[in-house]
């Protein structure tokens, strides 16, 4: 896997539960892998493929170290750990833990901590980050670690089979709207885009995109992107805001991404982007949408409420300072 230092699998044993790395090229741990993740985390979108691109393009300088921990050879939990190589300030690591929740209380969260944390502290972390879902065995399982509360954050859903979507708003003069697909032969204008509009994400990391070349590997390329749904607004035929789209050929659809850039906001065009995307993923036969939004983001949530979202679950992210 690019990226992993040249040991030996990760492996550790607690009663019946075995923690050890993900093998990307063998489909029974990518599908086990994706399987936990819909199980524990059902707002986001995971599949074999994404979790076996994830592996395979995550950048170098993440060090990415995917886990699972194993009952009786069945996959029950699983780990993302990886330094967070896009910041400007060293030393920070992230891991998110999952378990089945029919599995819980066997170990296996606490194993896969145990494991990440020590491959992050051997990497030279000195900050780690991790999401839970904002439930009161969560948050005590956090803070036995030493890890306290940060921001939070919603999950929001959106029913598109029997729910009702706004009427699409009339396209104000000068704007055109694009899909990602005819950027096809130049993606460049999206990911200056992106590289923008993340810097304004609330976050307890600042993040900086400066690598195209990765941005295409991860990105671009990543097999949830939907490239006929992504939608951009465009002014002298260079995109201004957009709504990135992820589908999983299971009639789900997640939101990536929405933003603006600076010199355009005000003019309701990233909510014009989404609204037309959404209708165009109903027409397509979607019939959910999820996106996320961090508890301060007022007009990013304000945008999902007026198409129809509601918040169907919070997780907060936590912060553990080693010594």
């Amino acid at each position: 896997m690019r990226g992993s230092p040249a040991t030996p699998p990760v492996r550790c044993i607690l009663m019946t539960v075995l923690v050890r790395a993900l093998r990307p090229d063998v489909p029974a741990d990518t599908e086990g892998f994706a399987r936990v993740r819909r199980r524990a985390l059902p707002y986001m979108l995971f599949t074999a493929e994404s979790v076996r691109h994830t592996a395979a393009r995550m950048h170098p300088g993440a060090r990415f170290r995917p886990l699972v921990a194993e009952e009786d050879g069945e996959i029950i939990g699983t780990a993302q750990v990886h330094l967070i190589h896009d910041s400007p300030e060293p030393g920070q690591g992230a891991l998110n833990i999952y378990v089945r929740p029919d599995r819980t209380h066997r170990g296996a969260g606490r194993l896969l901590v145990r494991v990440a944390e020590e491959y992050l502290t051997d990497l030279g972390a000195t900050r780690l980050f991790a999401w839970a879902l904002d439930e009161p065995a969560n948050r005590a399982f956090a803070e036995r670690r030493g890890y306290r509360r940060g921001r939070a954050a919603h999950f929001l859903r959106l029913d598109l089979a029997h729910g009702t979507l706004p009427p699409l708003p009339e396209i104000p003069s000068g704007v055109e709207l694009r899909t990602a697909a005819d950027f096809a032969d130049d993606p460049r204008p999206l990911f200056e885009l992106d590289a923008e509009t993340v810097q304004d994400e609330p976050s307890d990391v600042d993040h900086a995109f400066t690598d195209y070349d990765a941005w295409l590997a991860e990105t671009w390329n990543h097999p949830l992107l939907d490239r006929e749904l992504t939608t951009a607004a465009c002014v002298d035929g260079r995109p201004v805001a957009f709504t990135v789209a992820y589908t999983d050929g299971d009639g789900r659809y997640s939101t990536a991404m929405t933003g603006t850039a600076r010199a355009h906001r005000g003019r309701g065009l990233a909510r014009l982007a989404k609204i037309h995307s959404l209708h165009r993923a109903r027409a397509a036969g979607v019939t959910e949408a999820f996106t996320g939004n961090d508890t301060g983001n007022d007009p990013m949530i304000a945008i999902n409420r007026w198409l129809g979202y509601e918040v169907c679950a919070q997780e907060v992210r936590y912060v553990r300072e080693l010594g």
